[in-house]
This record gives structure tokens, C-alpha cells and sequence, in this order.
């Protein structure tokens, strides 16, 4: 069992940046990917990013290249999203993700093992 807490979120202004955290305990070396997801209100939880278990493998979604980038310390068991330059449309509860098993990329969110709480992100225009 892999527990993941999420860490980061916030209110902040259009144009500004979030670094949001994930922190896994537990079962920790069973971790492979591991991956955020955002939902927003009304809307299906959507893949943001993922990196593989060495993080040598990366997948943004179109809508985030260029402005988020997810990285991880696994010496800490730890997985990143720093946001740059937020939108409005960025906001949503982001969700941490792993898996014990390496699908390659893009992985779909029912493969995904472990899930976080969530960390709300509100970008005001």
C-alpha cells in the first residue's frame, strides 16, 4: 500500500506560478509512474502530467507544454508540478498519482494505483 499526500495549492493571479508536491510513504519501492491529474467542477478528472519511474520519460497534455513541468526526487519519494504562468482554465483540484507498473505514456487514470487527496488550484483572471 502506497499512501500519497498532496501539498502546494492555492489562490494566485493569472500569470503566476504554483510548485505543487507529492509525497509517497508505505510501499514505496513498488512505485513506478506517477503522474498528476486536475478536475475541474463539472468536468472528468483529465491526465496533466506523468513521468516515468526514473523520470527519464515525461507526458504533458497539450494544454500545459510549454508551462508546467513535473520532476521527482526519488530519494525523498517525492513527485513535483511546478506551474508557470497559470491560467484562469488551470483551475482545479489536482490529484497525485502512481502506479506500480509501467504502461509507457500517456497512462490512463484506472491504472494508476495510488491516489492523493487532492490540492485545490484557483487562478483568478
Amino acid at each position: 500500500q502506497v499512501q500519497l499526500v498532496e501539498s502546494g495549492g492555492g489562490l494566485v493571479q493569472a500569470g503566476d506560478s504554483l510548485r505543487l508536491s507529492c509525497v509517497a510513504s508505505g510501499r514505496t519501492l513498488s512505485i513506478g509512474p506517477m503522474a498528476w491529474f486536475r478536475q475541474a467542477p463539472g468536468k472528468e478528472r483529465e491526465l496533466v502530467a506523468e513521468t516515468s519511474g526514473s523520470g527519464g520519460r515525461t507526458y504533458y497534455a497539450d494544454s500545459v507544454k510549454g508551462r508546467f513541468t513535473i520532476s521527482r526526487d526519488n530519494a525523498k519519494n517525492t513527485v513535483f508540478l511546478q506551474m508557470n504562468s497559470l491560467k484562469p482554465e488551470d483551475t482545479a483540484v489536482y490529484y497525485c498519482a502512481a502506479s506500480n507498473k509501467w504502461y509507457g505514456v500517456p497512462t490512463s487514470a484506472a491504472k494508476f494505483d495510488s491516489w492523493g487527496q487532492g490540492t485545490q488550484v484557483t487562478v483568478s483572471s
